[in-house]
């Protein structure tokens, strides 16, 4: 099992539409790095450093996930996910589900 998985996963909106999983630092990290340039302040400085530390040294993964979902809520990306998405929901073989066609 990855070290570095979070003990729940953050969930962001990419655009409009894909809501993305963010489930380890190395997602954090990756959508970090691929934020714009121009929408970034001291929030996403913050939780950059947060998680690089957390890569780099002992520093806390469960402070890194904070960082990253302060910084999700504070740029309004942070999605509540209070029921189980359609990928996550094993399929139902009485109603057609887990049939190869």
């Amino acid at each position: 099992m990855n070290d570095r998985m979070f003990d729940s996963t953050v969930f962001v909106k990419d655009g409009n539409v894909l809501i993305q999983e963010i489930s380890c630092l190395e997602d954090a990290l990756e959508f970090l790095y691929e934020w714009p340039k121009n929408r970034r302040g001291p929030i996403y400085e913050t939780a950059l450093r947060a998680c690089q530390r957390a890569f780099d040294s002992g520093y806390p993964l469960s402070a890194a996930r904070g960082a990253f979902e302060s910084f999700a809520r504070s740029v309004k990306i942070f999605e509540e996910v209070t029921s189980p998405m359609p990928w996550m929901v094993a399929p139902n073989p009485s109603r057609g589900g887990g049939v190869l066609a």
